[in-house]
């Protein structure tokens, strides 16, 4: 993390001198202020100032005279620097922004294949069921007798001579409900049994 922030800040002050070149801030042929007083300037470390013009002097923006100092070499180059640095901070803000909606995207296409999964299983309890039994079923109205109990308290087969073998419920089906299923209004019960248990299944849910 810390070299990752050095790193951003060199080229930051690299590029901070760069624009004072170009403003004439200091002119071609100038000796600018040592490492020292620069890092203070700029409150970073002196290692900090030595990459940012060595990153200048390698755009031949500065030069480094051993023994001497910094020497301002090119006010040109400073601006061309300037335009190649904008360029490529262009570049990563496009590469940063891509990165992050090819994230939001995979977070898209695993919650659609997480609702396409429960949707096909969905169907596929439905079909079963239908294709599976007998086609009989009731719907529980709103003025049932059983509504609020659970199968084992309403005696169902012992009252029908039918078995509940699942309960659909909106999109959902509870296949093989235990005796301790509740039964709500709009619920459908389907169950097997003969023709006249089936009757006296509708009589016996909605009276």
């Amino acid at each position: 993390m810390t070299n990752r922030k050095n790193s951003g800040q060199y080229q930051t002050i690299a590029r901070d001198i760069a624009i004072r070149i170009m403003n004439n801030e200091w002119p071609e042929n100038q000796k600018i202020s040592g490492r020292s007083l620069l890092s203070s300037e700029y409150n970073v470390s002196p290692e900090t100032v030595r990459r940012a013009l060595a990153l200048l002097s390698d755009m031949k923006v500065v030069t480094i005279k051993k023994n001497s100092g910094v020497y301002i070499l090119s006010a040109d180059n400073a601006k061309r620097y300037l335009s190649d640095f904008d360029d490529i901070k262009d570049q990563k803000d496009m590469q940063n922004e891509l990165k992050e909606l090819i994230e939001k995207n995979n977070d898209i296409n695993k919650r659609m294949y997480e609702l396409l999964s429960m949707l096909i299983k969905t169907q596929n309890t439905i079909s079963y069921v239908k294709s599976r039994f007998p086609d009989y079923e009731v719907k529980i109205s709103s003025d049932s007798k059983i509504i609020g109990k659970n199968i084992g308290s309403i005696r169902f087969w012992q009252n029908t001579n039918a078995t509940i073998i699942a309960i659909k419920r909106g999109q959902s089906v509870i296949v093989s409900p235990g005796p301790d299923a509740e039964l709500y209004q709009d619920d459908t019960i389907i169950f097997v049994g003969t023709a006249a248990a089936a009757e006296k299944v509708k009589s016996y849910i909605n009276g």
